[in-house]
């Protein structure tokens, strides 16, 4: 499942888990399916989040650096 269809699903059921009429057992399943997307989608992130690489001007030439974050800091990136 690719990270958007995941987060899709995941708005639907908070949609669906809102709503008044609903009944436990169904609430249960819909709770543990958005737990099981969350964990997925946060896995997905961390992937992402080491494969960035951050492009260092150097006069005509770029080169890559993998992301620090200790380094940059979330507010640089």
């Amino acid at each position: 499942m690719k990270f958007e269809e995941a987060l899709k699903r995941l708005e639907e059921i908070v949609k669906e888990l809102e709503s008044k009429d609903m009944e436990l057992e169904r609430s249960i399943k819909l709770f543990e399916e958005g737990m099981r997307l969350v964990k997925e989608c946060e896995r997905m992130l961390n992937e992402a989040e080491e494969k960035v690489e951050i492009l260092i001007r150097e006069g005509e030439n770029f080169r890559t650096e993998p992301f620090e974050e200790e380094k940059y800091g979330k507010e640089d990136v």
